[in-house]
């Protein structure tokens, strides 16, 4: 969000606070002010000692004072309390202890520390202050220290080394109270230092003719460390290919820029840029929050054509169209490359003849062209995949059913085959069960003795079977038939004794049950009886 705010320039950096206050309701002790030409020393400097030209953009950083654990009153109180910095100087092995109050700046504990162990403050490397501290400017207070007592060390940028020039003034026309006069115009931060050439030679970022990209890359960031210190973006180690995947080739909720730098050692504007616009703190946050950032050097012509071959593969021949017809002069470039609906593309290329201001306001620029189309995609990615959940979940439905479908069908036929060689198996011992009845009729029809005639002299007797149905059968029997002969006529007839009872109705009994080799006489079946036959 972007909001112009006018003021005369007699007015105070506490009088612009104030403003931001009232627009956007963040208190004062917990604003940080960056993107100033000229940093204030405190919230009393005037404006109009800033050099400020007449629009200035300027980017609010907003103390989250509830992770420090400050409220506003609490940061006020700090403000008059006194930190006690315990400060380790790696370079020389000395600890300093230092007092300040809670208003001092860290800007101007760097500049004391200087005056301590001669390190300039753009050589120094810290460690020890919260990572909450995004800006100098910040005072102690507000910069989440430990009280009373806080531990930093302190070491020079070992990127590159210094010799002081020691001037012979044996032979000059100019004598020493002249060159003691002049040294007083000097301040320790204006040190006249020169590159020590002759004890290490400038190496390129990527060797010449490099095969693998991704060693290119490697060392890239590597030399450029070395070269430029370790305050710079964070270098994607890996193929443009790669880059792009991590960067666009994300769901849509995931997708960041890429920013791809490219380097060129012949151009005059190389140094100016890398030191003053890429390192620049708030372009640093910019490009660590919204953007994947990758790095190429284009001084060798062999690691150009290589390039811009990876540029076509990926991004096509006008992406590559885009990079030739950049001059060297122009360079270094920053691409800025997003991917909108469905293709990615090239959204604009900053070159290395801009200012601060213009290549914030172009990433921002391109940060919020993004934003705005990104959460267009997101919510027509969440559209798409609701719709796609929901045909997944019908489709899914749909099969479970076939599913159960298939198995009650397979149920049914196993138990219809279940009932199929049930039956089968009944039958079959139906079979075999009247198959054995029927050969033990055939036998017992041979042994079974011949009906007597009704006029024999012998004494017979006339037995009436009351059948279960209702029907009757007749025989006459010898009286000295025995009790088996009776049975087996009735087998004969297929009446089997294990399937019927032979009733015998007075005195009640059932012959099937009593002695077969008993007479028929015996057992007062004469001269004539009336069996009933009962199925058990």
């Amino acid at each position: 969000r972007v909001v112009e705010l006018t003021l005369p320039e007699t007015s105070t950096v506490r009088d612009l606070k104030t403003m931001v206050l009232t627009k956007f309701g963040v208190p004062v002790c917990g604003q940080t002010l960056t993107g100033w030409y000229k940093a204030p020393n405190s919230d009393h400097t005037k404006l109009s000692t800033l050099k400020l030209p007449r629009e200035n953009l300027l980017f609010l950083t907003v103390l989250d004072t509830e992770n420090n654990g400050m409220d506003n009153d609490r940061t006020e109180d700090l403000l008059t309390r006194t930190y006690t910095l315990n400060v380790f100087d790696e370079t020389k092995c000395k600890d300093y202890s230092l007092k300040y109050p809670g208003a001092k700046t860290v800007e101007e504990v760097k500049a004391d520390v200087f005056s301590l162990t001669d390190i300039p403050v753009r050589h120094q490397v810290w460690s020890g202050w919260p990572s909450t501290l995004r800006d100098d400017t910040t005072t102690l207070a507000a910069a989440g220290l430990n009280l009373p007592h806080h531990s930093l060390s302190v070491k020079r940028n070992p990127a590159k080394e210094y010799k002081r020039i020691i001037v012979d003034l044996a032979d000059s026309d100019s004598s020493v109270e002249e060159f003691e006069d002049a040294s007083e115009s000097f301040t320790g931060e204006d040190e006249m230092f020169v590159e020590d050439i002759g004890s290490k030679k400038l190496q390129p970022l990527i060797p010449d003719n490099v095969e693998d990209e991704t060693a290119g890359c490697l060392h890239f960031a590597d030399e450029f460390t070395n070269r430029y210190g370790a305050i710079h973006p964070d270098f994607f180690p890996g193929t443009l290919e790669d880059a792009i995947k991590e960067a666009c080739l994300r769901p849509a909720s995931e997708r960041r820029l890429l920013a791809v730098y490219l380097h060129h050692d012949a151009s005059v504007l190389t140094n100016v840029f890398c030191t003053q616009l890429l390192c620049f703190e708030s372009v640093l946050q910019l490009l660590a929050t919204n953007f994947v950032v990758w790095g190429w050097d284009l001084t060798y012509e062999s690691n150009r054509q290589k390039f811009l071959s990876s540029l076509t593969r990926n991004l096509g021949p006008m992406a590559a169209v885009t990079v030739r017809n950049v001059e060297v002069e122009r360079l270094p470039a920053l691409l800025l490359i997003m991917r909108m609906r469905s293709s990615t593309e090239i959204f604009t290329a900053v070159h290395g003849n801009v200012g601060v201001n213009d290549l914030l306001t172009s990433l921002i620029q391109a940060v919020d062209v993004f934003s705005e189309q990104q959460k267009q995609e997101v919510r027509e990615e969440q559209e798409r995949n609701a719709r796609e959940m929901i045909k997944f979940e019908q489709d899914k439905a749909y099969q479970d059913s076939l599913a159960i479908d298939r198995a009650k069908e397979e149920a049914k036929k196993q138990q219809e085959m279940k009932e199929t060689q049930e039956k089968l198996r009944i039958e079959t011992e139906k079979q075999e069960e009247e198959a054995k009845k029927q050969a033990e009729r055939l036998a017992l029809e041979s042994e079974l003795p011949d009906e007597p005639e009704e006029n024999s002299s012998l004494s017979i007797t006339k037995i009436r079977f009351r059948l279960p149905k209702g029907e009757f059968l007749e025989r006459r029997f010898l009286a000295s038939n025995r009790l088996q002969v009776l049975l087996n006529y009735l087998v004969i007839q297929g009446y089997h004794t294990e399937d019927y009872k032979v009733i015998c109705s007075w005195p009640r009994r059932d012959l099937t049950a009593l002695n077969v080799n008993s007479t028929l006489e015996q057992l007062n079946l004469c001269p004539q009886e009336t069996l009933i036959l009962e199925e058990r």
